[in-house]
């Protein structure tokens, strides 16, 4: 596969924001009016002209995360900055029957970092998946709403499975006590993606 494809892979993003304007820009020319204004790091993809009362983040019904695990011996150069290198051999065959674990309506509390304002640590996981991709790990999370580094915290879980630190069937119980001393570390936010938001689509 080429670089520029492998970069287009990984970039496709689904970060949504809205905001309300009295400019006369065209919507369809938005993208490109703010994409000639800000930092070469960040593109638009999209503009489209939403309800009054839509927002980006409290309209949201599903999110899906991404997190990418580059498991070889070496690591990348390049890609050092897009994905978290292990060494280590992990077990993917444990991952992925510990990941089930999460799966359907739950107290995260055990996977929220300390200072979180959400008030309920109640949330749903809807489908949880790990691919094996030659020497990369991808791990997909989606949910109606995840805590503050709670997908890190449930991959660093699933990475210390994959070492042999923590036991399959462990999970259910560290989820059980809500102790985030018993789940595994905060993997750093480099690999993180949001790769899809979902909305309620508006009745005709």
């Amino acid at each position: 596969m080429l670089l520029e494809e492998q970069m287009q892979e990984y970039m496709l993003c689904g970060q949504v924001a809205n905001f309300k304007t009295n400019s006369n820009i065209p919507t369809e020319k938005i993208a490109i009016a703010i994409n000639s204004k800000i930092k070469k790091s960040i593109v638009i993809k999209k503009a489209e002209e939403v309800d009054e009362n839509f927002h980006a983040r409290l309209s949201c019904k599903k999110k899906t995360y991404r997190y990418i695990i580059n498991n070889s011996e070496y690591g990348t150069a390049i890609y050092r900055n897009m994905e978290y290198h292990i060494p280590q051999k992990l077990n993917i065959e444990n991952m992925e029957n510990a990941i089930k674990y999460f799966v359907g309506e739950h107290d995260f509390k055990a996977f929220k970092a300390s200072g979180t304002s959400s008030k309920s640590s109640i949330r749903t996981i809807y489908k949880a998946e790990i691919k094996k991709e030659k020497d990369k790990i991808i791990i997909e999370l989606t949910g109606n709403g995840f805590l503050y580094n709670m997908v890190r915290i449930i991959c660093g879980t699933l990475v210390d499975v994959g070492l042999g630190k923590i036991q399959v069937d462990e999970i259910p119980k560290i989820i059980e006590q809500k102790d985030r001393q018993k789940a595994g570390k905060t993997l750093p936010p480099y690999g993180l993606y949001l790769v899809n938001v979902e909305y309620e689509k508006e009745k005709e």
